[in-house]
């Protein structure tokens, strides 16, 4: 049963996706990996090395947020066949068999002893005032919100992907980071010794050196600490168990390291590309023409409801004591109910239906203000992470020429220790600021993307309406003589 759940999570999500080319952290040369040859690794046997896409396709064929999803895709189709089943005819068989004491026959005429009878009897649904037609619209409309549901959850697990990749690279960095910075401490302290036992230093400049050094080596034991966390919370993401890899050694050896790469990005077409694209804004407009099927259905109350019934009975004869003496013939029949007042029980569903509606249109308009709240902030924070790189990298080099200058003047006397200490401190500094600016662009684009709905690229196999008053619009707008722009014509399946 697993291997039928994460076949359908792998081929569902790839037939409904394709995974946009971002390239990986520190491999935008490289050439991905087919994604068959990913879809064939097994939770048994992780890659040594994972670059981004590895990790986003593991995630889309084994994380739980995503099988969940398709299993809602699969509770709304089994709702659509529920309902359209109140539209189609009703076929049965009913039979009984009674026998009585003779006791209570009172008249030769009046009852028998025994009796049975079969029936076979199909009734079907004739009018029900547009209810039936409007819930059969409301599931299909709902099968299609579990679909935007689903792209909506793979966005936002591509983004969690990306960032957790993001925060391995750079927590590994870190480390790499801290323990040059311990190497550099120990050849101090090694540095002042010799001079010291050459009696041209104190022992306080060992002492201090020592200290340095100290308090130093917790920083890199929590900077290890935190590179395995990081590696666990992506272990979580992708859907990869505790016993998948070996205790002691890394769950997820990240490949590649953090880099900048810049991307131009416009902001009024980053904001006009999401409020077509984001699935959170799909789902909303679904929702909104739900509750306008809602209404239909509520207004049903107030027609009548009719059904027919017709079949063929079998019963034995009322003439005869013997069982095989039987009779049998078709029957045929019409049933009407009409509420003329149900104390104002369908007045109220309708007032209930409206104000949802009115409801879904207002948190469709706030939603459209949310997801342009969320671009601005994407764009501001990928315009804060780079002007911080472009800082820290000359940060970086300035640090690097103090360090060997104060080493310099140490060698030459005119320095102290001190002031190499603190070189040593504000480059540790410099390069973990540059090293969380590079995180923190790579993250904001990876908001970005998924703000925008530009982490995924779908194959639909039916209209967006907003898109498509939006090309009728441009039509209506078009300059004269200008061909019009034509609208998509639906499609029978993905292409």
């Amino acid at each position: 049963m697993n291997t039928i759940l994460r076949n359908i999570a792998v081929y569902s999500s790839l037939a409904l996706l394709t995974f946009a080319q971002h390239g990986t952290a520190g491999e935008s040369g490289k050439q991905k990996n087919a994604p068959g040859k990913t879809d064939n690794a097994s939770r048994s046997a992780l890659p040594e090395k994972m670059t981004l896409d590895d990790c986003v396709l593991l995630a889309l064929k084994q994380n739980p947020q995503i099988l969940e999803s398709i299993q809602q895709i699969q509770l709304t189709q089994g709702q659509i066949i529920t309902v359209r089943a109140q539209a189609l005819p009703h076929i049965g068989v009913a039979s009984s068999y009674n026998q009585i004491d003779q006791n209570l026959i009172e008249t030769p005429m009046g009852q028998q002893e025994k009796a049975w009878q079969v029936a076979f009897q199909a009734t079907q649904l004739i009018y029900s005032g547009g209810q039936v037609g409007a819930a059969i619209k409301i599931a299909n409309l709902s099968n299609a919100s579990s679909f935007f549901s689903l792209r909506n959850v793979v966005d936002q697990v591509i983004a969690t992907v990306r960032t957790q990749f993001y925060d391995v690279l750079l927590d590994r960095a870190l480390v790499e980071v801290q323990e040059e910075s311990v190497h550099l401490l120990e050849s101090q302290l090694k540095d002042q010794q010799s001079r010291y036992e050459a009696g041209t230093v104190p022992s306080f400049n060992v002492l201090q050196a020592q200290v340095q050094l100290s308090n130093q080596i917790p920083v890199l034991i929590k900077a290890k600490n935190t590179y395995l966390i990081s590696q666990l919370n992506i272990s979580k993401t992708l859907g990869v168990p505790y016993d998948t890899w070996h205790p002691g050694k890394s769950a997820i050896n990240a490949s590649g390291e953090l880099s900048y790469h810049e991307r131009a990005v416009n902001k009024d077409e980053a904001i006009t590309f999401a409020k077509e694209h984001r699935s959170s804004l799909k789902i909303q407009r679904q929702n909104i023409l739900i509750q306008l099927q809602a209404i239909k259905v509520a207004l049903a109350g107030y027609q009548p409801q009719i059904s027919a019934n017709a079949g063929w009975e079998f019963h034995n004869s009322v003439l005869s004591k013997q069982l095989d003496q039987t009779v049998n013939g078709w029957f045929f029949g019409a049933t009407g109910n009409w509420a003329i007042f149900d104390g104002l029980a369908t007045y109220g569903n309708v007032k209930q239906a409206r104000a949802q509606l009115e409801t879904a249109k207002i948190s469709y308009d706030d939603g459209v203000l949310q997801v342009e709240l969320e671009v601005q902030q994407a764009l501001a924070n990928l315009e804060e992470a780079k002007e911080t790189i472009m800082s820290q990298t000359k940060n970086v080099e300035q640090a690097l020429e103090a360090l060997r200058l104060s080493q310099e003047r140490l060698n030459a006397g005119a320095g102290t220790q001190l002031d190499v200490l603190n070189a040593q401190v504000q480059l540790t500094q410099a390069r973990t600021n540059k090293l969380q600016a590079l995180r923190d662009y790579d993250v904001a684009l990876a908001e970005l993307d998924r703000v925008t709905g530009a982490n995924t690229v779908y194959l639909d196999s039916f209209q967006d309406p907003l898109v498509k008053k939006k090309i009728l619009d441009r039509n209506m707008n078009a300059p004269a003589g200008k061909l019009p722009v034509k609208t998509p014509e639906k499609k029978s399946g993905n292409s």
